[in-house]
């Protein structure tokens, strides 16, 4: 069976580390989030403390992200929907460079 043609899920991992959670829920997250909906995409996983099992971790928010194509994700992550969002985000809201990958489904 040939699987070529096969729409594989996308997946998009971040860990930050905002100078304020409870801003960054105010300014940021809740009209993010509505903007993933709208690119197919939901927060399927998200935590101030996550498990660390390996490396290091000095964030505070970790998430991973869910689309159904690894076009939809890049479309979201260069929309001009989340283009204000991740300019606050990234410029204002974090307290160091954070780290987002975007991984498609094997």
């Amino acid at each position: 069976m040939d699987n070529s043609n096969v729409v594989k899920q996308a997946y998009i991992m971040v860990q930050i580390k905002f100078k304020s959670l409870d801003e960054a829920i105010n300014r940021y997250a809740q009209f993010a989030v509505p903007t993933l909906q709208k690119y197919q995409g939901q927060m399927i996983a998200g935590s101030p403390s996550p498990t660390q099992l390996e490396g290091n971790w000095d964030g505070n928010w970790a998430a991973v992200l869910r689309f159904p194509s690894i076009e939809a994700a890049e479309t979201w992550y260069n929309s001009e929907d989340y283009k204000p969002l991740k300019e606050l985000r990234i410029h204002e809201l974090q307290a160091e460079e954070g780290r987002v990958l975007m991984l498609q489904e094997m």
